[in-house]
């Protein structure tokens, strides 16, 4: 049965018309819940492994897809109608104040901490930049007195350099230097209200960063003038003093046919190549490495192995479609490969768990939008659970260290340590029998993983 619904939960400055009547604050109600509205799993002030459950998983909630996402998709028009927009969809500036008010009561009703943005995603773009900076300051001016009304924090801010027309071919890597001039504007304004919200970290996602042929294309200019402009976002961070990480999202395909930023360690690569990898860490998006023809947790992993693991865009693809459907994540078997290397490497902090999700077309009453929220939150609080589980009881890193013991004596560990060369090893050759009949266990591991989940 649900619980009462329709309590305030906070008065959002001078405007305190709700726009989510039917839901009341979400709470914790246990595994036994039948509530739709209420979180079975995810406590968020219990401690696990050492620090509160909140602390671990870092959720936020993107304002894109969630209160700009209107249902359209490449076969069909919006589905979606929503009370803080306009009726002939206008992207207003008295809009924009709706959709962030309501914006917050979500945050505030769901009891998520960090949200994020497109700084066009908040604030309308204008004729010209000084009116797109006017816009886009009296809409931070009342981001920031919600955020200190109600203690939501922005995790991350980012600039939309994909969607205009002068952005179609590329941003930072356009063959027109008043583009390209345009795009460090934009940044560099983004990067000052990021600041000014107190941003953890700031977000660049090449979304035209690539090409469709390279006939027609420089790809080696292009990618110099890319780190370029990141060196100059590295500079102007340092100008400003903006504590934040810099993230660099990867995605192989889609709008172009090759994206620069094809996955984690082509990321990696270009990072070190041109002597970025001190400035930036990766912000994965799990839809994005499938689409790179990974598994869901591939580039987390590396990402992380690596060291360069900063936040994570905790969605989904659809595996029978082929594009990027930013689906909630519900497979409990993911989150937990994913909170595996989120408890390795100790937290995502300042990074988090970024819903980058929308609901389906199809689901079009406000409460489905909570819905996926706490369902993909569950899904999480579950993961992270589980990885605690398999973290202390060290089965599978017992099996995973025993698999690779013959580097902890002898020439093994020479091999390691790197002490060694091949006339050494191959002498070693000839005087060892090579045993081709170990096993891999593959299915113990996977046995004893879904152990626990």
């Amino acid at each position: 049965q649900r619980r009462d619904m329709g309590r305030p939960v906070h008065q959002l400055s001078q405007n305190k018309m709700s726009y989510f009547t039917n839901v009341s604050k979400i709470g914790y109600e246990g595994p036994e819940s039948v509530n739709p509205l209420a979180f079975r799993f995810y406590n968020a002030e219990e401690i696990i492994h050492g620090r509160k459950m909140k602390d671990w998983l870092r959720f936020s909630v993107c304002f894109w897809h969630t209160f700009r996402g209107n249902g359209m998709d490449p076969f069909g028009a919006p589905t979606l109608v929503r009370p803080w927009e306009d009726a002939e969809r206008n992207n207003s500036m008295e809009a924009a104040e709706r959709r962030v008010r309501a914006a917050f009561e979500f945050f505030t009703k769901l009891g998520v901490e960090y949200y994020t943005f497109h700084t066009q995603d908040i604030a309308p773009e204008g004729n010209t930049l000084a009116e797109t900076n006017a816009n886009l300051d009296r809409i931070v001016a009342l981001c920031k007195e919600l955020q200190e009304q109600t203690g939501v924090k922005l995790l991350w801010g980012t600039c939309n350099l994909f969607s205009h027309p002068r952005y179609m071919n590329g941003a930072a890597t356009s063959p027109d230097a008043k583009v390209y001039a345009y795009a460090a504007a934009q940044v560099k304004k983004a990067m000052e209200v990021t600041k000014l919200l107190g941003g953890e970290n700031f977000v660049f996602w090449g979304g035209r960063e690539g090409y469709q042929s390279i006939l027609n294309t420089d790809v080696k200019q292009e990618l110099d003038h890319f780190a370029n402009f990141l060196r100059m976002a590295v500079a102007y961070k340092n100008e400003i003093g903006f504590g934040g990480q810099l993230l660099i999202e990867p995605k192989p395909r889609e709008p172009t046919k090759h994206q620069y930023d094809y996955d984690a360690q082509t990321v990696i690569g270009f990072l070190k190549t041109y002597g970025l990898d001190a400035d930036f860490k990766l912000n994965i998006e799990p839809n994005h490495t499938t689409l790179a023809g990974h598994s869901y947790e591939h580039d987390i992993h590396f990402a992380s192995k690596f060291g360069f693991l900063g936040s994570v865009d905790s969605n989904t693809g659809d595996p029978l479609l082929g594009w990027d459907t930013d689906n909630f994540p519900m497979d409990v078997k993911n989150t937990t490969l994913v909170m595996k290397v989120v408890l390795e490497q100790n937290g995502l902090a300042p990074g988090g768990l970024n819903f980058d999700c929308k609901v389906r077309r199809e689901s079009t009453d406000l409460e489905d939008m909570f819905i996926a929220h706490i369902g993909a939150m569950d899904a999480f609080a579950r993961g992270l659970r589980a990885a605690v589980k398999m973290a202390t009881d060290n089965t599978l890193p017992g099996m995973l260290a025993q698999r690779y013991a013959s580097f902890q004596s002898g020439i093994g560990a020479k091999i390691h340590a790197g002490q060694t060369s091949f006339a050494e090893l191959e002498r070693y050759a000839m005087e060892n029998e090579v045993d081709t009949t170990q096993s891999g266990k593959q299915e113990l591991f996977e046995l004893v993983f879904n152990r626990y989940v």
